[in-house]
């Protein structure tokens, strides 16, 4: 049996075709575990020419079941806070810096509880990320999260420290700005849910501002 190291979606992924061959080879995509207990691959979708990505970090309960990225109540919340900022939802791409819900239960019966994925699954995934982001092209990557930023940045990256500002990366080979926000789940998680919410609108802004 390989190694974690020698996970890597690498071979799955097609070399001509588009997005629409992209998604339909991910779904028998093999390249680490988290495939084995999942309902099926989510893979991004949205405007295949969008100015903005918006990258999560996995897809959840209700999106592993639906087959789409964002459709629970964190997707709902991430449509409001896009409007309020000025950008258009259907215009852009939703995607995860892993496909595969990675979840943990106390036993068969009980609620699918989510677990964060590793860094070593997000780098098995990453080969699916950088073929969405070499087709759409976005002027501006939205970057949701701790786990995503970790995926596209390194394990030195802290939400804390970036979010609301542009960076400027090299990301697979490609330069890209990039805008850090908190994930919307965790709005909903938080202690002063409004006070989360106002604060993921306003780095939104930042990345509509960007855009010219």
């Amino acid at each position: 049996m390989a190694s974690e190291d020698a996970y890597t979606a690498e071979p799955f992924v097609p070399s001509r075709g588009g997005l629409p061959a992209l998604r339909k080879a991910a779904a028998d995509c093999r390249g680490c575990p988290l495939h084995r207990d999942a309902t099926q691959t989510v893979f991004g979708t949205g405007n295949p020419h969008a100015r903005v990505m918006l990258i999560g970090e996995q897809p959840g309960d209700q999106e592993d079941r639906q087959g789409e990225p964002f459709v629970g109540p964190a997707g709902k919340l991430l449509d409001r806070a896009l409007e309020e900022a000025g950008l258009n939802p259907a215009d852009a791409y939703v995607t995860n810096a892993v496909k595969h819900f990675k979840f943990t239960r106390a036993d068969p019966h009980k609620r699918r509880i989510h677990k964060s994925p590793t860094r070593r699954e997000a780098t098995a995934c990453a080969p699916w990320l950088a073929a969405e982001l070499a087709l759409v092209e976005p002027e501006i990557v939205v970057v949701l999260g701790a786990t995503a930023g970790k995926a596209l940045l390194g394990s030195s990256f802290r939400v804390t420290r970036v979010r609301g500002t542009v960076l400027e990366e090299e990301i697979h080979g490609r330069p890209e700005r990039l805008v850090p926000t908190v994930h919307p789940s965790a709005v909903l998680r938080a202690d002063d849910r409004e006070a989360a919410y106002r604060g993921l609108v306003a780095d939104l802004k930042v990345a509509a501002q960007a855009l010219g």
